[in-house]
């Protein structure tokens, strides 16, 4: 049987574990869900979910320079433990989010930072946009649906497609590491600045 997308969803919705780890445990189990999740525990995969609650107070602030000091970035990464915290692993994916940062311009870190306000806007943005095109009204609510969900795709850090996979969202790519380092991960807050901005791009949120 083949395995589909609403397949590997509801197996990253019980396990927590990545997209692509979703799919390998899927094709090695022949489309066994519970045989997945077995698959995954086994290799320690399936846990990044249960770490979420765990304090992370640890970590490293990543300062990365892009396009000879055009764009700066720096970013807090929290762990659990200072082990961890100062491993050669932990700083490659803090560096990494760096990366993603000064690659992809997020706004946010989690959907939940983007205000009422903005989501308010872009709405009627859409709206104006979908009527302008003369699209029927009964399809219009879908067309915002899907502008808003770009929108977040977009602006949002932990949506935001992975700069080297993008089969890969940055939170997926959280939970890989979660689930490999062994400890919680929390990308705390960061900023953005860009030469010859008016103003700087921020944010400070918890995983």
């Amino acid at each position: 049987m083949a395995v589909t997308t609403e397949d590997i969803k509801k197996l990253r919705e019980a396990t927590g574990a990545g997209v692509l780890n979703c799919r390998s445990a899927l094709q090695e189990t022949g489309n066994d869900f519970e045989k997945a999740v077995d698959f995954l525990r086994k290799k320690g995969l399936a846990a990044a979910r249960n770490r979420a609650d765990r304090e992370a107070s640890e970590g490293f602030v990543e300062l990365y320079s892009h396009g000879d000091g055009r764009v700066g970035v720096m970013v807090e990464v929290n762990c659990e433990t200072d082990f961890v915290g100062r491993s050669e692993d932990f700083r490659k994916f803090t560096h990494e989010i760096a990366l993603q940062i000064a690659a992809s311009s997020p706004k946010y870190i989690r959907e939940d930072d983007v205000p009422a306000e903005a989501l308010e806007r872009e709405e009627k943005i859409a709206k104006a946009r979908a009527k302008e095109e003369g699209k029927p009204e009964k399809i219009i609510p879908k067309i915002v649906e899907g502008y808003l969900k770009k929108f977040k795709d977009d602006v949002v850090l932990l949506r935001q497609a992975y700069i080297r996979d993008e089969s890969l969202t940055i939170q997926d790519l959280i939970n890989e590491n979660v689930a490999s380092m062994g400890e919680n991960i929390i990308i705390r807050r960061f900023a953005r600045y860009e030469l010859g901005e008016e103003s700087t791009a921020e944010s400070e949120a918890e995983v």
